[in-house]
């Protein structure tokens, strides 16, 4: 497990961005966290680690976007997602299986479903207003 603290956007991302320089095919990383407190910005920069290049934005109602790389990145808003149906339908079941990197923002949704050795990422509110704690387990990085 390890820990930081950001207290700026460009804080997280450089701090996903260190954290995708670790992934390798097949690493599912389930992100945890409230709305609003840094998950997509985290998702560019581990993107940017990555060595992808495109623009990342939240797939909230596409439910999942997938960017081109060695691994390719399968990026998962499972916000709305309720129900093993709801789960079925996205695909995500298959993507698993794609030697790619997924990662999954609003994990808590689909934690019954999550690979038991996936990497989870943990975002919490801090202190101050623009404070986060970040907490990583699993992987190379914690």
């Amino acid at each position: 497990m390890i820990e930081y603290m950001t207290s700026s956007p460009q804080s997280t991302e450089q701090i996903g961005k260190d954290f995708g320089n670790t992934l390798k095919k097949g690493d599912v990383v389930a992100i945890f966290g409230g709305m609003g407190l840094g998950k997509t910005v985290f998702v560019k920069g581990l993107a940017a680690g990555m060595g992808i290049s495109a623009f990342v934005s939240s797939p909230t109602f596409a439910l999942v976007h997938e960017y081109p790389g060695n691994p390719p990145l399968f990026h998962f808003d499972m916000y709305r997602i309720n129900s093993w149906d709801d789960l079925y339908s996205t695909g995500f079941f298959d993507y698993l299986d794609l030697n790619g990197v997924v990662v999954i923002e609003w994990s808590e949704n689909i934690e019954a479903a999550l690979p038991k050795n996936c990497i989870k990422v943990e975002f919490m509110q801090g202190n101050k207003i623009n404070e986060r704690r970040i907490i990583i387990i699993g992987g190379e990085k914690g």
